[in-house]
């Protein structure tokens, strides 16, 4: 089977990176095709040896880029095409069709309860959205909370199929050298306690409650691992709270690393934490925090569909918390105080296994393109 993948950018990010771990368990012929931004996940899905096109797209109203990703899908002689991605599902499933291919899936990672993908929830977007949602065969949502969301904004439930978003597992075990090793890279000492978070610092992400809530938690520390637009705010938080030797922002992690990654992998980063915080009030997965359990780490959230749509016991070492910054402070201080050792493997991490979500992918496949699908092991 031959399948293309359109998404709308490759920089660092976790649809991005969610598709480069895909690629790497699906068992399939498979291309890439970005509309724009060939960045760091594209470079690392070409090392992994499937070919990436920049269709070179210039804006959201470039409808140049129509014909051109068409004839790619055409040239290609795809049996199906997967989009990722607002801009990609609306411009992918169009191409597909013009192409001839009707075999078209497309994965939802990112509509929350007021936005996607940054864009408000306006009428003219749903309306776009659901005109190209019927060009395919059906749409992916990554969570049970994204499908009702779906739903909700008038996608049919009979098209609509829940695969979660996966991690490799057992690569984030705990590691205590790599602890050792990376906070000695980072400068941290050995005694210190280190609160952690992962994402885009963006206002999205409301990285700025956590700094707050950090600077009035005596002896402790923050590692955020990412990048964005709101790096220097932090900053000036941080310095405004007195906290600023206390925050650490340590960039954006490719993940997984590829030959020319520099720097502790993510992994290592979360080796070197005490316990991960999710301040984030709308999301629509919540990988971050699956990847934090997963290293045994305990974990504070606002918002996670990913636990939340699981029993409690699937996750002990989770608590969702409100989002005002002394209801934080509060939940840190109890953590550091109570200084808990690495928690064990949660039944959510391996219930949220790469290689589960790409089997089944792979039976949404085989039902699309042959109508039957493959067992999912």
């Amino acid at each position: 089977m031959k399948v293309l993948h359109v998404i709308t950018g490759l920089g660092i990010g976790g649809a991005e990176q969610q598709l480069r771990l895909l690629l790497r368990h699906l068992p399939v012929q498979s291309g890439v095709v970005t509309l724009t931004n060939p960045g760091a996940v594209a470079a690392g899905i070409e090392a992994d040896g499937t070919p990436v096109t920049h269709l070179g797209m210039a804006g959201n109203r470039d409808l140049g880029a129509l014909p051109r990703l068409a004839r790619i899908v055409r040239q290609g002689r795809y049996d199906l095409v997967h989009t990722h991605l607002y801009r990609a599902c609306v411009y992918g499933r169009t191409a597909a069709r013009l192409a001839g291919v009707r075999n078209v899936i497309a994965t939802e990672h990112s509509l929350g309860e007021t936005q996607i993908e940054g864009r408000p929830l306006s009428a003219g977007t749903r309306a776009l959205y659901l005109a190209s949602e019927r060009l395919g065969t059906s749409t992916v949502a990554v969570s049970p909370s994204v499908a009702r969301r779906l739903a909700d904004w008038g996608v049919p439930p009979d098209r609509i199929r829940v695969v979660p978003n996966g991690i490799e597992t057992d690569r984030f075990a705990f590691d205590a050298r790599a602890r050792r090793l990376t906070r000695g890279v980072l400068g941290i000492p050995e005694d210190a306690y280190v609160v952690g978070g992962v994402g885009r610092l963006t206002p999205g992400k409301r990285f700025d409650r956590l700094v707050r809530a950090v600077a009035s938690v005596p002896e402790t520390r923050l590692l955020l691992v990412g990048d964005g637009d709101q790096r220097e705010e932090l900053l000036r938080v941080a310095r405004e709270c007195g906290a600023a030797g206390r925050v650490l922002l340590a960039g954006a992690c490719e993940d997984p690393p590829t030959v020319t990654s520099v720097g502790p992998s993510l992994p290592e980063l979360l080796s070197a934490m005490d316990v991960f915080v999710s301040t984030s009030p709308d999301e629509t997965f919540g990988l971050a925090v699956v990847e934090a359990l997963a290293a045994g780490l305990p974990v504070l959230y606002v918002a996670c569909p990913a636990i939340d749509d699981l029993a409690p016991e699937a996750a002990p070492g989770a608590r969702r918390i409100g989002e005002p910054v002394p209801e934080l402070v509060s939940a840190l201080r109890g953590i550091r105080d109570a200084r808990l050792a690495r928690l064990p493997l949660p039944a959510a991490a391996r219930r949220y296994d790469i290689a589960h979500s790409a089997g089944q992918l792979m039976s949404l496949y085989d039902q699309a393109v042959h109508g039957t699908p493959s067992p999912v092991k």
